[in-house]
């Protein structure tokens, strides 16, 4: 009896009627690189964690007289460090958002396959039950 080969999952492509809105491609892509594709991108099990919330330093008031070039110079490191820490954490989320709204449709379509599939299976075994009730066992 041939049995035939295991197919490789991630192989698969599965026909849905998925047409993200470009900008939102746009969104959840690194400025520079090629476009971001729900289709392909995989996310590991820690980027997918939820991040615990981390309270705030109080914030330290620094006199007038103490803000030195030093001082000012620190507070514009510090704030492009923020913008780069906000920027990334936004293109992950516009990912994340991106690939989940891709995920659901797939999912959609993929259930829909399961349930002809199901038809299908279930007209071929009633089709095999009367022929065995006619001419006996396969």
């Amino acid at each position: 009896r041939n049995t035939p080969s295991p197919v490789d999952p991630d192989a698969i492509e599965v026909d849905i009627n998925f047409q993200p809105d470009p900008t939102d491609l746009v969104l959840s892509s690194v400025p520079g690189g090629e476009l971001f594709n729900p289709r392909k991108h995989k996310f590991s099990d820690e980027e997918l964690k939820p991040q615990p919330m981390i309270k705030k330093a109080k914030k330290v008031f620094v006199p007038d007289e103490q803000k030195d070039d030093k001082y000012w110079s620190r507070r514009k490191k510090n704030n492009l460090a923020a913008k780069r820490s906000r920027d990334a954490r936004r293109l992950k989320e516009n990912q994340i958002t991106v690939r989940a709204s891709f995920l659901e449709r797939e999912n959609a379509a993929l259930r829909q396959q399961v349930a002809e599939l199901r038809k299908d299976c279930g007209r071929c075994k009633n089709i095999v039950s009367r022929y065995e009730v006619k001419y006996g066992p396969l």
